[in-house]
């Protein structure tokens, strides 16, 4: 979602949204581990030992999920995924699966923070000098993906001319997420703008508007800019959509999710994953089931003896247990609101990536957080702490971080990947492109350049000098 303006702070509304977000961003094992303190701390909140469904309430048998929350209405489109909570006391305990249905061995990854991520991007177009350069750069970024350094302090800093400096940031900005290193939101705008014509038509009076009109544009002042330049307000309408559905003002949030909660750098090892995706009755024809961990051996609620004691209690402990009482409720609360907004994440994300969760990831469709958070109106940053170091287990078992379904150069890096494996001869970037436009990705030499160089792929006159060797 483009805004054109720039942040303020603001304080939480209220305690409810500040826990509820904290809960948000947990993971299965994690949330599995605050309960248990919540539970440890505070009188007022008990577990209920039986397995009860989270969202019809019903009582479970001692394996396998909700007989009715895992069915599908007789309304609902074979395309729909069927999605709901599943509680786990044992999680490879499965109504029908044994543990040999599940991965022995965790799946780990390393999760770059934005700067990592744009230099591994980068480092294969720069010398060894250039690298120390662009490296200071990227650690001098702001949570927007902005510099917060000026180019002449890095020029005197490393005793290069200015324009060498310049030449880096260039090259920076246009690595993935496309702006990335710009000094201000304006500039981050016009590197995207210019980027985004070497593949489609762009409106001549978006950078017009950018360059010359930048106060008003943020204010959708759309009378005052069709006075300024002359045209028609529905024009200038015409064009800030534009702006608004294909550029991003500030890089790294857009890109990155919550940048207040970066990846982690440590190693991450992915055993249990906090949604299972499958198949009903394992048939690929029929819906996707979308089962959302939910860590809990029984049912959470308010303990009804701590309540009725309230009553009893003598005025030095009313308060106490009071404030113990509005806790536990809160934690209550904020639980059914984290299942909920889970829920409708899922729901929406697995019906619009159906072809890549079966097919692969060439079948990926390009789709932002920004989107998905206009989407459910709920803001961007509610939608990043949903996603935050969450995974999902796909039907093949594969178990991958759930932001790679917000990948947008995935299907194309696959694409490309595929291309260069199956080439007699090395292909040109240039070449590369021209295969990739015939396939419905319109995508820029340079840009192949870079997704090449993601993927660890040597340039074409280095892949011709590794296959002689070979």
């Amino acid at each position: 979602m483009f805004q054109l303006h720039y942040q303020t702070i603001r304080p939480l509304t209220t305690a409810h949204l500040a826990q509820t977000m904290t809960l948000l961003s947990l993971t299965s094992e994690e949330l599995r581990q605050q309960i248990e303190s919540e539970l440890a701390s505070n009188p007022a909140l008990e577990l209920v030992e039986e397995r009860r469904c989270p969202m019809c309430h019903r009582l479970l048998p001692p394996r396998g999920v909700c007989p009715v929350c895992s069915r599908p209405s007789n309304e609902a489109s074979p395309e729909e995924p069927i999605v709901f909570v599943s509680p786990r006391d044992d999680f490879y305990t499965h109504g029908d699966r044994t543990a040999d249905d599940y991965p022995d061995e965790g799946v780990s990854t390393i999760a770059d923070d934005l700067p990592t991520y744009v230099l591994r991007q980068v480092a294969p177009e720069l010398g060894s000098e250039q690298r120390k350069i662009a490296a200071y750069l990227l650690t001098h970024l702001d949570e927007d993906g902005l510099l917060t350094t000026s180019l002449i302090e890095v020029a005197r800093y490393f005793h290069k001319p200015l324009s060498s400096v310049e030449a880096i940031q260039k090259i920076i900005q246009h690595a993935e997420p496309v702006g990335v290193g710009s000094t201000s939101p304006q500039e981050a705008l016009l590197v995207q703008l210019e980027v985004l014509s070497e593949s489609r038509f762009v409106p001549g009076l978006a950078e017009k508007l950018i360059r010359e009109a930048m106060d008003q544009l943020s204010r959708h002042q759309y009378a005052e800019m069709a006075r300024m330049f002359g045209v028609s307000q529905t024009q200038v309408q015409q064009v800030v959509r534009f702006i608004s559905e294909n550029l991003y003002p500030f890089p790294g949030r857009s890109h990155w999710g919550d940048v207040r909660q970066p990846a982690n750098e440590a190693l991450e090892v992915y055993r249990q994953p906090d949604v299972i995706i499958s198949y009903m009755d394992n048939d690929p024809k029929n819906p996707l089931i979308v089962e959302v961990i939910l860590p809990l051996a029984g049912t959470l609620r308010i303990n009804p003896l701590f309540r009725g004691a309230i009553q009893q209690a003598s005025d030095e402990k009313k308060d106490a247990w009071k404030s113990d009482l509005e806790r536990a409720s809160l934690f209550v609360k904020c639980m059914q609101q984290r299942n909920h907004t889970m829920l409708r994440l899922m729901q929406r994300l697995v019906g619009l990536q159906r072809s890549y969760i079966t097919h692969g990831e060439k079948h990926l469709i390009p789709f932002t957080r920004a989107q998905l958070s206009r989407e459910l109106e709920v803001h961007e940053s509610t939608i990043s702490r949903a996603v935050s170091n969450k995974t999902v287990q796909l039907p093949n078992r594969r178990i991958i971080p759930l932001s790679s379904f917000f990948d947008r150069s995935l299907n194309v890096r696959t694409v490309l990947r595929e291309m260069i494996a199956s080439e007699s001869t090395p292909l040109s970037d240039s070449e590369l492109a021209e295969m990739l436009a015939e396939k419905g990705f319109s995508v820029a030499r340079r840009t192949v350049a870079k997704y090449r160089a993601m993927e660890g792929i040597l340039p074409a006159h280095l892949r011709d000098i590794s296959s002689v060797r070979a």
